[in-house]
């Protein structure tokens, strides 16, 4: 049984109960038969219509098949799916532990919950309308009158009135309020997931990006030690003659652009540990990350992946959930044109004195619809109906554009890390050629038969290819984490 019915079930045991009430404080069977009458009509109108379009999601504009990839169909948003811990594919108990810290203590998150949470009470508070409102008011007065004549009467008047209060949903309004606000809530869900994929992804990114530097800084040090001993070794030459201050002033250029490339990659780095202790919560004065040489291996993933993982993105189904709401509310613009009908009923006990006021004979009743009818307004539902209506096609247009995004960013992934792979091959011959060269210069100006900008130029070429080999090892990492978020977060 669906929510609809159950809640047409729940409206007729009201109407039931209401009329048992009535007739118990009347005694009335007359009265009894005129409100059986007029809640029973009530119900019936009260499911006869909706007025507003009903929800079916427009086409998106979704590729055939992704490019190399022949395992692709329409996405549907499946966003509900568990995405796992993802990250264990790297095989980093660092980064395991960071992800875990961010989980539980990144301020962004926590916020994007709280948005979570006023969603879901919106959407109760949406889903009250559906009940009737019932409200005990009592109330003691002392009053001076005039009862004609000159005749002044003070008295007392004590009241226990239960007031009840329910609009007879003919035109569906309250339907689609209820309808906008869970698939609002529907969507702010997502949202946090959002949140929490890029939270996870960005932490990931800051990572692999800090450990790419470890590794250049690691390198760039080593160098510097060279450039030094070289520095020395010239510097002996030099006093002895055997080589001319042209060379010595290249090998002292040499050491300190090697140092300062060494301070400038710690700033990067610096910069970088400053906004993951941002992303785990934490001050970027209380967080430091300890250098390490990371040997991670670029984790596979073939561009046959499943096509269903791109349907698990959060941001896709928040963006149909929002089309939902938008579309409900129409509904909502278009009811305001129609008369509102509420039923309205009081039963309770009055009387001048405090001690008969619980006496049989001070029991007071009244039972009767209200309508409001919409006359004039100043063109104001109608504006509303075209904003509604334009609202709506703004989700559309934002739907469809968020798809277009995670086609585009899964394309980027896949083609990133295949040419990557490829770029990769070719920097490992750079690499290998450099390392070669150096050796060769610096063999051959020792024999004197090349001067030392031969042996400048291939240390510099030969730091330069190695450097590269690992800012492409990092550039694949990041990548790979890029693409497990364009697909929406992790799979089994």
């Amino acid at each position: 049984m669906n929510k609809q019915s159950r809640m047409k079930i729940f409206r007729f045991f009201v109407c039931v109960r209401l009329c048992a009430s009535v007739a118990e404080l009347t005694k009335d069977i007359s009265m009894t038969r005129f409100c059986i009458n007029l809640i029973c009509i009530g119900v019936t109108i009260l499911s006869g219509c909706t007025l507003g379009p009903n929800y079916s999601k427009p086409a998106a504009p979704v590729p055939v098949e992704f490019k190399g990839n022949k395992d692709w169909k329409i996405a549907e948003p499946k966003d509900h799916l568990p995405k796992g811990k993802w990250w264990t594919i790297f095989g980093d108990d660092v980064l395991n532990t960071l992800e875990e810290q961010a989980g539980d203590a990144n301020q962004s998150l926590k916020a994007a919950m709280s948005r979570v949470m006023q969603a879901r009470a919106a959407a109760g508070i949406a889903g009250s309308e559906l009940f009737p409102t019932v409200e005990m008011n009592p109330s003691a007065r002392r009053f001076r009158t005039d009862t004609g004549g000159g005749n002044m009467v003070t008295a007392n008047l004590f009241s226990l009135p239960f007031d009840l209060s329910y609009e007879i949903d003919i035109w569906g309004r309250v339907r689609r309020s209820n309808q906008a606000a869970e698939a609002e809530l529907t969507a702010t869900a997502a949202d946090y997931t959002t949140v929490l994929l890029t939270l996870q992804a960005d932490l990931a990114r800051n990572y692999f990006q800090i450990r790419a530097l470890d590794k250049e800084i690691d390198i760039v040090d080593r160098t510097v030690s060279l450039r030094e001993e070289s520095l020395r070794m010239i510097e002996s030459r030099f006093k002895n003659g055997y080589t001319g201050r042209l060379d010595l002033e290249r090998a002292k250029t040499e050491s300190a652009s090697t140092q300062a490339e060494v301070a400038a990659l710690r700033k990067t780095r610096g910069e970088l540990e400053n906004s993951l202790a941002v992303l785990l919560g934490k001050p970027a004065s209380d967080f430091s990350l300890s250098p390490a040489n990371l040997t991670t291996k670029v984790p596979e993933i073939t561009a046959g992946l499943p096509s269903s993982l791109l349907e698990r993105r959060p941001d896709v189904a928040a963006a149909e959930r929002r089309m939902a709401s938008a579309n409900a509310r129409i509904g909502m613009a278009e009811a305001a044109f129609f008369p509102t009908i509420r039923l309205t009923g009081s039963a309770g006990y009055q009387s001048g004195e405090a001690s008969s006021l619980l006496d049989w004979n001070s029991r007071v009743w009244s039972l009767g619809p209200g309508i409001s009818l919409p006359i004039f307004n100043g063109g104001r539902n109608k504006a509303n109906l075209e904003r509604t209506k334009a609202a709506y096609d703004e989700t559309v247009a934002n739907y469809r554009q968020t798809v277009l995004k995670s086609v585009q960013e899964t394309e980027d992934g896949l083609s990133g890390l295949h040419f990557l792979s490829e770029q990769e091959k070719a920097q490992d011959r750079a690499v290998q050629a450099a390392a070669n060269a150096e050796q060769i210069s610096d063999e051959r100006y020792k024999s004197g038969l090349v001067s030392y900008l031969d042996v400048v130029d291939a240390q510099r070429t030969a730091l330069q290819a190695r450097r590269a080999g690992i800012q492409i090892w990092g550039q694949q990492l990041v990548t790979t984490v890029k693409l497990v978020k364009a697909l929406g977060g992790g799979w089994e």
